[in-house]
C-alpha cells in the first residue's frame, strides 16, 4: 500500500500541465523531422479569439521564413495519419482544406498577434511551426545556411473572449466554467466546516464503535476539500497567466486518488464484513464478529487494482482532471471495475437487508447501500451519459457531476453514522461486527 501511494505521488507531480501560455524554442531540425513542430492545441470559441507570439530573434525568424500554422483538429489528425502520402508543401497550402479555415502567421516581428474569425461553435486548432527548411530535402544547402541550425525562443499565448468579448480568457472552451465551479465547491466546504466541524470533532473525541469510521470519513472529506482547494488555486493562477501552478494540479490529483482508494477500502471492508459475519456465524453470535483476513484481502486487492488503473489513466491523459471520459483502455477497465464492485456490494447488502428483521437496522443498511452505490456508480453513469454531448463538453460535465455526487454520497454516510436515532441501536449491535472497529478484546463502549 505504501509503494502504491509513493508511485501515485511521483506520477502526478512529474507530469507537465498543458498550459495555454507555452514557452520553448522553435527548431528547424525538429520541424523537418516531424513534418512540422507541434506547439499547442486550443479550443477557440466566440468572437475575437487571439493568438499572440513573442520571439527573441526577429532576424533569424525572417531568414528562416518562420511561420505558425493553425490547423483545424480534424484536418491535422488526418494529415498525421497520412503523413507519408501527403506532399509536404501541399500540407501548408489551402489545397487540402475544404470547409475548415487554415491560418498562417508570419513571424516577421518580435511580437505577432492574430485575431481569428468568429466561431459559431467551439473549434479545436493545432498550432504548429514550420519554416523554409521543413520541406527541404537539400541537407547540404540547409547546413551551409547560417540560419539553419539556429533556434528561436518563443512565448505563445492563446486567448478566448471573456464576457465582454475581449480576448483575455486563457481557458480553452472545454475548461470554461471549472474555475467558477471549484470556487463554489470550496465555499461550500468552508461553510460546512464552520457549521459541522465542531460536532463531528466532539463525536470523534467521545470514541465509541463508530469512531474509526468517522475518522476515515473525516480524512476522506479533508482530502476531497484539499483537492478542491488546490484545483481552485491552480485555476486561479491559470486564469491570469495561462500556466497556473502544475504542482498544485498534481497535488489535487494525488489527494483525490488517496481519497478514492481510502473510501473504497472502507466501503468494501464494512460491506464484506457484514456479509461474511452472517455467512460464517449463527444469528445469536453475530454480535461477536470481527474483521477477517478474507474481507481485508478483498478490500486490499480492489484498492490496489483501482490505484493501478488510476495511475495508468493519468499517464495516458495529460489533462489535470480527476475524472476522465472514456478515452483509453485504462478508463474502460476502471469503469468495468467500478461496475463490478457495485454489483458485488449490491448483492451483499441485498442479502443482509432481506434477512434483517429489525426495521431500524434495515433502514440503516438501505441508506448505507445508497451511499455506496452513489459513490461508485456515479462515474460510469456520467461517462455513459455524456456521449450525447459534444466531445469538448464531456470532461467538464463528468468532473462537475461526479465531484458533486460523491460529495452528496459522503454527506449521506456522515449523516447515517452520526444520526442519534440510529446510533444507539446500530452502534451497540455493530460494535463487534464492523470491520473497521476495534477488535473484540479492545472494545470501547460509547457513553453520551
Amino acid at each position: 500500500m505504501k509503494l502504491l501511494l509513493l508511485s501515485t505521488f511521483a506520477a502526478v507531480l512529474v507530469r507537465v500541465c498543458d498550459g495555454k501560455t507555452v514557452t520553448g524554442f522553435f527548431s528547424s531540425d525538429m520541424a523537418r523531422q516531424s513534418g512540422a513542430q507541434q506547439v499547442a492545441k486550443f479550443l477557440f470559441h466566440g468572437v475575437n479569439g487571439l493568438l499572440s507570439c513573442q520571439i527573441d530573434n526577429r532576424t533569424v525568424a525572417i531568414g528562416k521564413g518562420a511561420k505558425l500554422y493553425l490547423f483545424h483538429e480534424q484536418v491535422w489528425l488526418k494529415l498525421q495519419e497520412k503523413i507519408k502520402e501527403v506532399n509536404c508543401l501541399l500540407k501548408f497550402s489551402d489545397a487540402h482544406v475544404t470547409s475548415k479555415r487554415l491560418y498562417n502567421v508570419s513571424l516577421d516581428d518580435v511580437e505577432k498577434n492574430q485575431t481569428l474569425a468568429p466561431f459559431k461553435h467551439p473549434e479545436a486548432y493545432y498550432i504548429v511551426y514550420a519554416d523554409k527548411y521543413t520541406c527541404s530535402e537539400n541537407e547540404a544547402k540547409r547546413d551551409n545556411d547560417s540560419f539553419g541550425a539556429e533556434t528561436i525562443k518563443f512565448k505563445l499565448v492563446l486567448l478566448n473572449p471573456d464576457a465582454a468579448n475581449n480576448p483575455l480568457d486563457h481557458f480553452s472552451a472545454e475548461e470554461s466554467g471549472l474555475h467558477e465551479f471549484y470556487f463554489l465547491l470550496v465555499l461550500a466546504y468552508f461553510l460546512v466546516a464552520c457549521i459541522y466541524a465542531q460536532p463531528i470533532w466532539q463525536s470523534i473525541k467521545k470514541g465509541g464503535p463508530m469512531n474509526t469510521i468517522l475518522k476515515v470519513l473525516s480524512v476522506g472529506l479533508f482530502l476531497q476539500a484539499g483537492a478542491a482547494l488546490t484545483n481552485y488555486m491552480h485555476l486561479s493562477r491559470y486564469s491570469v497567466d495561462g500556466i497556473g501552478v502544475p504542482l498544485l494540479g498534481g497535488l489535487a490529483e494525488l489527494c483525490d486518488m488517496i481519497s478514492q482508494n481510502q473510501m473504497l477500502y472502507m466501503l468494501l471492508s464494512l460491506c464484506m464484513g457484514w456479509s461474511l459475519a452472517r455467512m460464517g456465524r449463527t444469528q445469536s453470535r453475530l454480535l461477536e464478529w470481527d474483521s477477517t483476513p478474507i474481507s481485508t484481502a478483498i478490500a486490499i486487492v480492489a484498492v490496489i487494482t483501482q490505484g493501478i488503473l488510476l495511475l495508468w489513466e493519468q499517464f495516458e491523459d495529460i489533462d489535470h482532471h480527476s475524472y476522465h471520459a472514456f478515452s483509453s483502455m485504462a478508463s474502460l477497465l476502471l469503469m468495468v471495475l467500478r461496475v463490478c464492485l457495485v454489483l458485488l456490494l449490491t448483492s451483499c447488502l441485498y442479502q443482509i437487508i432481506t434477512l434483517e428483521r429489525s426495521v431500524l437496522k434495515r433502514n440503516f443498511y438501505i441508506r448505507f447501500a445508497k451511499g455506496c452505490i452513489l459513490w461508485l456508480l456515479c462515474h460510469p453513469v456520467f461517462v455513459a451519459a455524456t456521449f450525447v454531448f459534444a466531445e469538448y463538453q464531456r470532461e467538464k460535465i463528468i468532473v462537475i457531476a461526479v465531484t458533486f455526487c460523491q460529495s452528496v454520497s459522503m454527506a449521506i454516510l456522515y449523516r447515517l453514522f452520526l444520526s442519534r436515532s440510529l446510533y444507539w441501536e446500530v452502534s451497540s449491535l455493530s460494535s463487534v461486527i464492523l470491520p473497521l472497529t476495534m477488535s473484540s478484546g479492545h472494545r470501547c463502549h460509547y457513553q453520551s
